[in-house]
Order: C-alpha cells, then sequence, then structure tokens
C-alpha cells in the first residue's frame, strides 16, 4: 500500500533551502518516491493560514518512505532543511 510523506514548511533560509532541493530527489527516486506536490501557489480554505511550501511525495509502501526518511543518505540533507525551514512532515497511508 502506498504512503505519502507530506511536509508543510516555512522557508527561512531560501540559499540553504535550494541547497537541500537540489539534492534531495535523487535520495528520494533511490527509495522509490516520487513528487506528486512541490511548492507551488497554496490557498487557504479552511482553518489556520497553511504554511508557505507544501511538498507531497509517493512512496511505494510506509517502510520505503519511512527508509528514506532515517537513511544515512538523507540525513546530512535533512540538517539542512532542519536550518532552513520549520514546519511538520508526516507519513500518511494511502486508503
Amino acid at each position: 500500500m502506498a504512503a505519502y510523506l507530506i511536509a508543510h514548511l516555512d522557508v527561512h533560509d531560501p540559499a540553504l533551502f535550494e541547497q537541500y532541493r537540489v539534492a534531495v530527489p535523487a535520495v528520494i527516486d533511490s527509495f522509490g518516491g516520487h513528487y506528486i506536490v512541490r511548492g507551488g501557489v497554496v490557498t487557504g480554505l479552511e482553518g489556520p493560514a497553511p504554511k508557505q511550501r507544501i511538498v507531497i511525495v509517493a512512496f511505494p509502501s510506509r517502510a520505503a518512505a519511512q527508509a528514506f526518511y532515517d537513511s544515512p543518505a538523507y540525513q546530512p540533507l535533512l540538517a539542512w532543511r532542519l536550518a532552513a525551514a520549520s514546519g511538520t512532515v508526516v507519513i500518511a497511508d494511502e486508503m
């Protein structure tokens, strides 16, 4: 069953976030993931205003999504993202 890594982010260091944005697709791909949403215009319809950047990455399974996030290949990139942006990241299973 597919799973989705969903990130809602506010970027406060655009230069560092750009380094992350360029480097991370190859790691995502190596775990069978692909982007569904990667930034773009966000329009709030209900509730608090959304973060400025929303990213949704599809993985073939929850295990693949978790393996990506925990992988040694992603850890240095995660450090960049944590330094460049704040927000929330979750994994959600497909129904």
